[in-house]
């Protein structure tokens, strides 16, 4: 009778042993488990599997976090690219620069598309061949666990056949238990027993025989495992450095490149920017503050709390400038000791005498006589006028000033400046205002200074130079 084929190599025949294959791995297992079978085990083969586990988990990790690394820098690019693209779309073509603008956008994509390719080509696909090398493994690790099962089980069938051998001391006839035993006569009983003895040497030798072959085959993969699990483990140091290594170079070059691609863009950008004819020369509130606005444009100056005040504008030009206090000068109401203190040494004018060899004048003897006569107020009340006027005179006399110096500022916030003729400042400077030299040159909202400080030191070498008039307040 011709055996059933049930198709892909596969028979009735092969199926019916792979059934009993895992019937008996199971048996087996249950009574491992129950503690009636003794199990076979090896502590290093099992170190091995379980760092192989970690190993494979680990770079299954990597290699997901490498492949959303990879889309990100795709995103990247794609997000660069456009805006670059919307640059180059909105940059006019009688402005500066536009061939090396398209130029520097065009390098740009090309080094990202460079950069994301060799990522792919260095790291990933290395990425993939390292953990392609472990479903193989796991998969003969799997097999090792079943092929130690079966040897586990020919080899407790074997000592189980040569137990019940050494128990019995020798061969037993049984009665005969059916009709037809019984009605065998006596001289059939000793081809009966020799038919017994053969069925058991045959289960003996059928129990060696898959004791043999089982351990066979266990011990060719389990050997081969216990050399690729050490070396396995062992190259994961060496893939590790190889791969991180790729990634950074990479990504040095590829940062080094676009920052000088960087730079290129910001020169360009910068020269439009000095060349730009629509701007005003020396406009330089209108480039600080970002803002051109029309004189007729009403203006908050209001200074916040938060910073400075924006630099185009000045308050001063929002409201009428204050005039000076006046002189303070005694009147004849002021009191005794106010009085008092104007003739001290310092302020007390000089007072001729009249020499006694000049000849006598009745009439300035008189006027001296009268002088005399009066009370002491009256004098210090005539007298005083005269010497408030030079004590004034010589208090309201200005010390050593730059040429066309015009009055004192104060500092109230700290500017830094923008350019080279611009003035540095910090809160509480004193900056003495001098006039342009070319009135034309002069912004709205801007003066022209010398820090006090600078002057005193360097006098004619001091620095001048343009500040904002609102980050000021006029002493």
């Amino acid at each position: 009778m011709a055996e059933l084929n049930l198709g892909k190599g596969l028979t009735a025949g092969k199926v019916a042993s792979n059934v009993q294959k895992k019937l008996t791995r199971a048996q087996e297992k249950v009574l491992q488990k129950l503690g009636k079978a003794d199990e076979t085990k090896d502590v290093a083969f099992e170190e091995g599997v379980i760092n192989f586990t970690k190993q494979y988990a680990e770079g299954s990790k990597l290699q997901r976090d490498l492949r959303a690394y990879l889309e990100a820098v795709k995103a990247m690019h794609e997000s660069s690219k456009n805006m670059q693209a919307c640059l180059a779309d909105m940059y006019e073509p009688d402005w500066y620069g536009k061939n090396e603008l398209e130029s520097v956008v065009e390098d740009c994509d090309v080094l990202w598309t460079d950069y994301h390719q060799k990522l792919v080509d260095h790291a990933l696909i290395s990425m993939d061949t390292y953990l392609g090398q472990f479903p193989d493994i796991k998969a003969r690790i799997a097999k090792r666990d079943r092929k130690l099962v079966d040897y586990d089980s020919a080899r407790h069938n074997y000592a189980a056949t040569h137990k019940t051998k050494k128990k019995d001391g020798g061969i037993k006839i049984t009665k005969p238990s059916s009709l037809l035993e019984r009605a065998t006569p006596g001289w059939a009983q000793g081809i009966l027993s020799a038919h017994n003895v053969a069925q058991s040497s045959l289960s003996r030798s059928q129990a060696e025989e898959e004791l043999e072959r089982a351990q066979k085959v266990f011990e060719e993969i389990n050997i081969d495992l216990q050399e690729e699990l050490p070396s396995l483990w062992n190259s994961r140091v060496g893939f590790y450095v190889s791969t991180f290594q790729s990634l950074a170079g990479f990504e040095e070059k590829f940062h080094k490149e676009m920052s000088r691609l960087d730079q290129d863009l910001y020169d360009i950008l910068e020269n439009l920017e000095q060349t730009d004819t629509t701007r005003k020369t020396g406009n330089r509130g209108a480039s600080l503050s970002g803002a051109n606005r029309s004189a007729k444009e009403p203006s908050n100056h209001t200074l916040r709390p938060g910073g400075p005040p924006p630099i185009p504008k000045s308050p001063s030009k929002l409201k009428p400038a204050l005039p000076p206090p006046p002189k303070v000068t005694p009147s004849k109401e002021m009191k005794t000791e106010n009085i008092i203190n104007l003739f001290d040494a310092a302020a007390t004018p000089d007072i001729s005498v009249t020499s006694p060899t000049e000849p006598a004048n009745w009439d300035s003897w008189d006027e001296s006589a009268a002088a005399a006569a009066a009370t002491p107020e009256e004098a210090a009340a005539e007298e005083t006028p005269a010497v408030a006027a030079e004590s004034t005179e010589a208090a309201s006399e200005p010390a050593e000033m730059p040429p066309g110096f015009l009055f004192k500022v104060q500092v109230m916030h700290d500017y830094a400046a923008n350019d080279t003729d611009e003035l540095e400042m910090k809160a509480g400077d004193v900056v003495l205002v001098i006039p342009f030299e070319n009135l034309e040159e002069q912004d709205e909202g801007w003066l022209m200074g010398i820090k006090h400080d600078d002057w005193q030191q360097n006098k004619e070498n001091a620095t001048k130079g343009v500040f904002p008039e609102n980050f000021t307040q006029r002493l």
